[in-house]
């Protein structure tokens, strides 16, 4: 069933008059509650202090002891929520990742495996699905799955985010103008809009900017239940922030985390150093930025008087490495790369301060936060339901088991709360023990204590394969890797002749 036969079907039953008279609820309630999700771009978790006190000091202060950028606000929402410690993108890269989270299906099923990618028509998004439940939507941010426009405001193919006016489709955009033909971006070189701060302030700069549309949008459709996403571009690169955020943390001396300087022998090509530019000082300006402005958010839903029937989702798109393992940026399937914070606000259902350590990826986020809504998907999803986890309840039959992988056929990555087994056609297999080596520089593939994990696993990632038609395993070297996991051979001997290097990546438009 595509996007539009859902909304048809919906539109000619009698639930689906929802559609056509948005104001039937008179106000959010416990059985419709707002909904409203906070994502940022390219988030080391590292950076929130609800994080950081779940890690020990040495895992903690990965860039010098006290060099921390202190979020009390989105710590706020951890304490009086649900923190989900192991939640990782499905795709560490922004469209995947974000055609995951958007439909609840994995990356190469949207069919969205790379960025600047076109998302399918046929994807149906807890938008659209909200929308048919007769709730106002919106979305404000960077989109990224229109393809190569960039900034592209307000794309045609709206999935069910009826105001989308201010989502533009690509883009790490600085400061932002409103004009009376709609925004505009404001740095401009030579009439093509850039990436620079130029004087930007607290109504102009995008974080800012963004902020100011979601409150008037909180403030315009208070009175009926609403779904809105918010998608801030930072702390995304360029590391650069409006003042005063910019010296906040220059009188920081950060340190290389310890795992840049790592022996690069028989590394997978996925861990091994790739140089990259970065300013903390700036990325912290730009996080603390970002805290400041939930708390705008959080007084408006307060002040509106909507805050208790309010879901209020924190979370970002995949990671930055900041240094680790000698690397920027992301698209790898280390913690800092592929784990992204996720908390749940919501007291009318979830009591405060819950930890969730089962593994869970975005794929999961559409059916998961239905579930907590009691609403009906359109049955598409191939992600799980784990609404009983915010509530500290494990599922039966429930599989601690997520599925995350790199663009195109990279590499494939089953995770649990311990366990990371990592397959790729270009190298051998990893499997890393987060709890006994959460430096993540150990491959314990040929420890004979892990054997029955590393079959467990291999039996898991067969299944997603099969099931959900990731082409990485239609590789040779793959399906020989899976062979041996699945066997009772004790020792990995590599099956390829020699170290095969990737293809050459080919140059792409920057994101």
């Amino acid at each position: 069933m595509n996007r539009r036969d859902f909304l048809k079907i919906n539109v000619g039953s009698a639930a689906a008059c929802l559609v056509s008279s948005p104001k039937l609820y008179a106000a959010a309630t416990k059985e419709n509650p707002n909904l409203l999700i906070i994502m940022t771009d390219e988030h080391n978790f590292r950076t929130l202090g609800c994080y950081r006190k779940l890690l020990s000091k040495d895992q903690a202060m990965i860039w010098g002891d006290g060099n921390i950028v202190e979020t009390p606000h989105i710590d706020k929402l951890a304490e009086e929520g649900v923190l989900c410690n192991n939640f990782y993108a499905s795709s560490p890269v922004c469209s995947p990742a974000r055609g995951s989270f958007i439909s609840g299906q994995y990356p190469q099923n949207t069919p969205v495996i790379d960025n600047n990618t076109h998302m399918s028509d046929d994807v149906v998004s807890f938008g659209s699905i909200l929308q048919s439940h007769g709730y106002t939507t919106g979305y404000s941010g960077k989109w990224h799955l229109d393809g190569d426009g960039k900034p592209q405001w307000g794309p045609e193919r709206q999935f069910g985010f009826e105001d989308n006016r201010y989502m533009f489709n690509r883009g790490h955009w600085k400061k932002i103008l409103d004009t009376a033909s709609g925004p505009k971006i404001g740095a401009e070189k030579r009439g093509t809009p850039t990436y620079d701060v130029n004087g930007a302030d607290e109504n102009t700069y995008t974080t800012d900017w963004l902020t100011n549309k979601t409150i008037d949008f909180i403030t315009q459709h208070k009175a009926s239940p609403f779904c809105y996403m918010v998608s801030y571009p930072d702390p995304h690169g360029p590391d650069t922030v409006r003042a005063p955020y910019d010296t906040m943390y220059t009188h920081m001396n950060f340190q290389k985390p310890k795992t840049a300087s790592k022996k690069q022998d028989d590394l997978p090509s996925w861990a091994t150093t790739k140089r990259g530019a970065a300013n903390q000082s700036q990325y912290y300006g730009m996080i603390k930025c970002i805290d400041d402005n939930i708390a705008r958010i959080m007084t408006c839903l307060d002040e509106q008087g909507i805050l208790e029937n309010t879901i209020v989702v924190f979370t970002s798109d995949h990671g930055d490495m900041r240094g680790e393992h000698g690397r920027q940026n992301k698209g790898i399937p280390l913690e800092a790369s592929a784990k992204v914070p996720f908390i749940v606000r919501y007291p009318k259902k979830i009591s405060s301060g819950k930890i969730v350590n089962e593994a869970l990826s975005g794929v999961d986020f559409l059916p998961t936060i239905l579930g907590l809504m009691d609403k009906e998907t359109a049955g598409k999803e191939e992600g799980r339901d784990g609404s009983q986890l915010l509530h500290g309840k494990v599922p039966t039959g429930w599989s601690d088991v997520t599925f995350i992988r790199g663009t195109k056929e990279k590499w494939v990555a089953a995770i649990t709360d311990q366990y990371k087994l990592v397959m790729a056609p270009w190298d051998e297999p990893w499997l890393i023990d987060k709890k006994n080596n959460p430096d993540e520089t150990i491959n314990y593939i040929n420890d004979p204590q892990y054997r029955s994990v590393i079959r467990s696993l291999a039996k898991e990632m067969q299944r997603y394969g099969t099931k959900y038609n990731d082409p990485s395993f239609t590789k040779a070297t793959m399906k020989q890797d899976i062979e041996w996991a699945l066997s009772d051979s004790p020792i990995y001997v590599n099956p390829r002749p020699k170290k095969i290097d990737p293809p050459l990546k080919k140059k792409k438009k920057k994101a």
